[in-house]
């Protein structure tokens, strides 16, 4: 039975897997046609179609532009490249690039989570203070992870490794998260309920920092179950990804649909 119930929980966690891949791949379509095309071309406006005054393209802001434009390059490698770490069969296949795609991996988790700090406390927050705050703390989470990934490959405790490294990735998805989580809200409420332009409703206050920690909760709940936990555990665990998979699946496509392809 309880081999049945792995089973189940890795099919359940490669199903999730696609979901978030597709929408992270859609997501990384828009950033590059929104925010890549406008750099290509010169059309800087196009970085102040969707920010706040402030918070895009600033003339005359060399650090700031380049802190964001870093910022954006690096989502990009995220939403592509770095959902390639997770892929076993490439992980087998191709350790060689498994290995130099993780270096790189983690010297973008550091910088994305510098640029992130660096733009937040030059610029001031983008949607209020308690996003603030949030953002502040993934960057943190982010930074102790990465560290903490990195040092247990350099040992070959890969099996540490592996854990430290998800942490990683889910903290890295913060940005992905949040849209999902306000699209799903929005979407079941039939409007913006607990939500203010201040960002300082009820709802934008609890997403400020669940969008960072409900995921590494669910991750958490996930490894215990794989790990330790019996049959049945792991049958709840995998029905509890089969729910995840549903609400990534269509926060990622209301969160195409409604954020992304009209602003393209």
């Amino acid at each position: 039975m309880k081999t049945i119930a792995a089973r189940a929980l890795s099919l359940s966690v490669a199903a999730w897997f696609a979901a978030l891949v597709a929408g992270l791949w859609a997501f990384g379509i828009y950033i590059v046609g929104l925010y890549g095309v406008g750099a290509a071309t010169g059309n800087w406006s196009r970085w102040n179609a969707v920010l706040p005054d402030g918070h895009g393209y600033n003339p005359g802001d060399t650090a700031g532009n380049l802190a964001l434009g870093v910022h954006l390059l690096l989502a990009v490698f995220v939403t592509f490249a770095g959902a390639m770490q997770l892929v076993p069969a490439l992980r087998a296949r191709a350790p060689g690039f498994h290995r130099w795609n993780g270096r790189v991996f983690v010297a973008v988790a550091f910088t994305i989570a510098a640029s992130g700090l660096y733009i937040a406390f030059t610029r001031g927050a983008v949607a209020g203070p308690y996003m603030a705050a949030g953002n502040t703390l993934n960057a943190i989470l982010l930074i102790i992870c990465a560290v903490l990934a990195l040092r247990f490959a350099l040992g070959r405790r890969f099996d540490l490794h592996r854990r430290w490294a998800l942490r990683t990735f889910v903290l890295m998805l913060g940005v992905f998260f949040y849209r999902l989580g306000m699209m799903l809200w929005f979407a079941a409420n039939g409007g913006p309920v607990g939500h203010t332009d201040a960002f300082d409703g009820p709802f934008d206050i609890v997403l400020a920092f669940a969008h960072v920690l409900a995921p590494l909760a669910i991750l958490e709940l996930y490894l215990l179950a794989r790990d330790r936990g019996g049959a049945v555990s792991q049958f709840a665990m995998a029905g509890g990804m089969v729910v995840m998979t549903l609400a990534t699946a269509v926060g990622g496509l209301f969160a195409a649909i409604g954020m992304w392809l009209p602003r393209l």
